[in-house]
């Protein structure tokens, strides 16, 4: 119920917001949503990792009576933040790098997008009267802390780059509101997927990774033992987090929240739930086996979000159990991907 207050409440009170990598998988999908709201949106992005046909498919799919205007720029540049946040109610900031593997290979280039560009909008943000700031933060903050689920009171070292500039970010953050009065809220996404999720980055994540494998015959990579067990979250699920973070009072202290589906699945059972949905759709898929390889470094162990923290405060309600969202997401990419071709394997 709470959920769908809010766009009621967006419907009749219109609000002006800023999505920052609106051209990526997570932007594209809150453009989209926003749109169907009958929102104002200003998106900002480089198209460094996010590309002009979500942004055109976001606009393709959007039937509601907002209005969209994009800024292509770069969150490192401050004078582009100024000018993306002003007149703005509401920041949606997603953009950042987000890849543990290419963080270890360049650590320099995370920091200078992921706190650089953090701190400019932030204080561009604050400079432009915007009246809350809500941001992507990461469950990889929870580095080495071994405890399941992940509670957001308690964080462990960072196991990589990626982490750290995640880390520094909700630091940064809490700073910004204790020192500036700027209105802030972090969300700690664990692993988001859907559609739109690029399959055909050298570092996808694994869910789009393994579906583009499948669909051309070739094998899944499996690093380590496949035991690693993660907390999966579906799109739509992210997209009412941050509307609920953007417009919900916020009533506790808390300004950090996990945005998961508060359950583990491992890597071995997600590729056999994979394979066997598509091999009923692709029959010669069904024997296709995976190829383990050695743990990656900066790789957590096991992941789980505990969310009762923003189901008490913001009335986050999970819409998309596991197998629900990822049969919705193969549809997605069995149409986008799969074509007519037959399948060699």
């Amino acid at each position: 119920m709470e959920y769908l207050d809010i766009q009621n409440t967006l419907r009749r009170e219109p609000r002006r917001w800023l999505v920052t990598g609106v051209a990526g998988f997570i932007g594209s999908n809150l453009l989209e949503t926003l749109l169907n709201l009958d929102q104002t949106v200003v998106g900002l992005d480089n198209f460094e990792t996010g590309y002009l046909r979500n942004i055109e498919d976001a606009l393709a799919r959007a039937r509601g009576g907002g209005r969209f205007r994009h800024i292509e720029g770069d969150i490192r540049d401050p004078s582009t933040c100024r000018a993306a946040t002003r007149d703005v109610d509401i920041v949606l900031h997603q953009a950042a790098l987000g890849s543990v593997p290419r963080s270890i290979l360049e650590p320099e280039t995370f920091h200078r997008v992921n706190v650089d560009g953090f701190v400019n909008l932030a204080l561009a943000a604050r400079q432009n009267g915007v009246k809350r700031f809500v941001y992507a933060s990461s469950s990889a903050v929870y580095g080495d802390h071994e405890a399941l689920p992940k509670s957001e009171d308690h964080i462990g070292a960072p196991l990589s780059p990626y982490a750290l500039t995640k880390h520094q970010n909700e630091q940064y953050a809490d700073l910004l509101h204790r020192v500036y009065g700027l209105e802030t809220v972090g969300l700690r996404y664990f692993n988001v997927y859907g559609r739109r999720q690029d399959p055909r980055s050298t570092y996808a994540a694994v869910i789009p990774n393994w579906v583009h494998a499948l669909l051309r015959g070739e094998r899944c990579a499996i690093f380590g033992d496949g035991e690693t067990t993660r907390d999966f979250c579906y799109i739509d699920d992210v997209v009412q987090a941050n509307l609920l973070a953007a417009l919900r009072t916020l009533s506790s202290e808390r300004s950090v929240y996990n945005v998961g589906g508060g359950a583990r699945t491992s890597l071995n059972d997600l590729f056999e739930f994979l394979r066997g949905s598509l091999a009923a759709r692709r029959p010669e898929l069904a024997d296709v086996a995976p190829e383990y390889q050695d743990f990656r470094p900066g790789d957590v162990r096991h992941s789980q979000a505990d969310i009762s923290a923003i189901c008490a405060d913001l009335g986050f309600r999970p819409t998309h159990a596991l197998e629900k969202g990822l049969e919705e997401t193969l549809d997605w990419y069995v149409t986008q991907l799969g074509g007519t071709h037959a399948i060699a394997v």
